[in-house]
């Protein structure tokens, strides 16, 4: 069955390219799909601006786009066991992972729906003069590429395109194209929803391919992407000539920040999960281990042990605890990350090579690594991994922490454990980064905003600003009692 989703109907891609779509545990074939070309993406386009100069959907109340997200969130519960299940062939993460993802999507789509539909954008202003009604509104943007990852596709994809649909836009959906089969299930349950035909339409490629058209054509108001910092400056770059509306989360590298006084079982748990989860491809993994000297030896013992037993498998697998990488090429890139590091002189506390195991042979697995002894100058302290590897940074007091914890490009995501809550809030307060955990990490929320500072980023998602990302604001002032002014009398 074709895959591409244009103006409302399944198509193939006019070129006839097809991509085989591997799965990383194990290297099976998932399926074979349409691999979309620039005629597909120019078609994409004119669809979605058509739907939004003529279609219904930017003109449909509120409250009613409110309710059909809300059935889409309900569509999603239905249909959860599916769309995880072909989350995790897609990406190799455990499925257990995946369902609790998919719980997360329908409350996106819930949180979006009951936002807009509770209405109270309208905003009137005082101006001193009973005659005047100054009212400023929201309207969309227009039509919106959303471009996606490929390490939580559909969650990265709810949290673009429920807001986007929410504000009354249309857009055009760029997945991954290593994981597509989420983001063709969703639109199968918009159409299902009600959703009018043109306002979202998916097109499946590689950035090179159909992602830069996506990003130029003048015909797009605003670009969302999720991804790579170099990727998000090309798209940056490409997006000023037409001065697009752009909402970049490009990753980070993220500091960890244990004090001596932390809740020190709690502190190790949570430093395991903050970079070992999914393999550590996740943006705001806790990459970056920041432990006060005098706790640092009895701190990285107990932390080596635990991670040397972290058993890695398949996505149905259940006694695993995390998958592989998503593919051979990101393997071979945190390969030569660690190596690097080893050059400059980190310390191998453990992992850093390919798993023995025979049963894993055929997946992209890395095993859980830890590098002691590192310094700010370093390239694993400096550059984002994106896998499954810790670096460990001692600091003497809270000053030195704070210093050591911005001394970064990135801005997205910092965790801070004490049980002094002057000092919590104290570093809280002073680290640059969009999100700060205290005594906790990797939890989130749909009504709270998430995004980056620094090179993290532009714009938020999630809560009320994630919604304004996708809203034009709109000054409209009415005269009730027209005179004439005279001026040039």
């Amino acid at each position: 069955m074709p895959e591409l989703f244009i103006e409302g109907r399944w198509a193939s891609a006019v070129d006839g390219q097809t991509r085989e779509i591997h799965c990383p545990a194990d290297g099976t074939l998932v399926a074979t799909v349409d691999e979309a070309g620039p005629k597909d993406a120019a078609a994409a386009i004119e669809a979605a601006r058509a739907a939004f100069d003529s279609g219904p959907w930017p003109r449909t109340p509120a409250a009613e786009r409110g309710r059909l997200l809300l059935r889409v969130a309900d569509l999603l519960e239905r249909d959860q066991t599916a769309l995880a299940r072909a989350e995790s062939l897609d990406t190799g993460k455990r499925l257990v992972e995946s369902e609790h993802d998919l719980d997360d999507i329908a409350n996106c789509f819930r949180y979006f729906g009951n936002l807009v539909a509770a209405g109270g954008t309208e905003r009137v202003v005082d101006t001193g003069d009973p005659d005047i009604d100054s009212r400023v509104v929201h309207e969309p943007v227009g039509v919106c590429t959303l471009i996606t990852p490929w390490n939580y596709p559909l969650l990265q994809t709810a949290w673009k395109v429920a807001p986007a649909l929410a504000a009354g836009n249309t857009f055009v959906l760029k997945p991954s194209e290593l994981t597509p089969h989420t983001a063709i299930g969703l639109m199968r349950l918009l159409a299902e929803a009600g959703l009018p035909d043109g306002a979202a339409n998916l097109v499946l490629g590689a950035g090179p391919v159909v992602g830069v058209p996506l990003t130029v054509d003048e015909r797009v108001d605003m670009v969302s992407f999720t991804g790579g910092l170099a990727t998000g400056r090309h798209i940056m770059a490409a997006a000023a000539p037409t001065v697009k509306k752009i909402a970049l989360e490009l990753g980070g590298k993220n500091p960890n920040i244990v004090f001596t006084d932390a809740a020190f079982d709690a502190a190790v748990d949570h430093a395991l999960t903050a970079v070992f989860l999914h393999s550590g491809q996740v943006c705001s993994a806790g990459a970056r281990l920041l432990v006060q000297a005098e706790l640092h030896d009895r701190f990285v013992d107990e932390l080596v042990h635990r991670a040397r037993e972290i058993r890695l498998g398949g996505p149905f697998d259940e006694h695993a605890r995390t998958g592989p990488l998503i593919s051979a090429a990101h393997r071979a890139k945190v390969e030569a990350y660690v190596a690097a590091g080893l050059d400059e002189g980190a310390v191998l506390r453990c992992g850093g090579r390919r798993p023995d195991d025979p049963a894993l042979q055929n997946g992209y697995y890395y095993l859980p690594t830890v590098l002691d002894d590192c310094t700010p100058g370093m390239s694993v302290v400096r550059d984002e991994s994106f896998g499954p590897v810790l670096t460990v940074e001692q600091f003497r007091d809270e000053e030195e922490a704070v210093l050591l914890a911005n001394d970064t490009v990135y801005g997205l995501a910092g965790g801070v454990w004490t049980t002094d809550e002057g000092r919590a809030r104290r570093v809280a307060s002073r680290l640059r980064a969009g999100t700060v955990w205290i005594n906790d990490f990797h939890p989130y929320v749909p009504q709270a905003e998430w995004g980056g500072m620094k090179q993290s980023g532009v714009g938020r998602e999630l809560g009320p600003a994630g919604l304004a990302e996708y809203q034009e604001p709109k000054h409209i002032w009415r005269n009730t009692a027209p005179t004439p002014q005279r001026w040039f009398a």
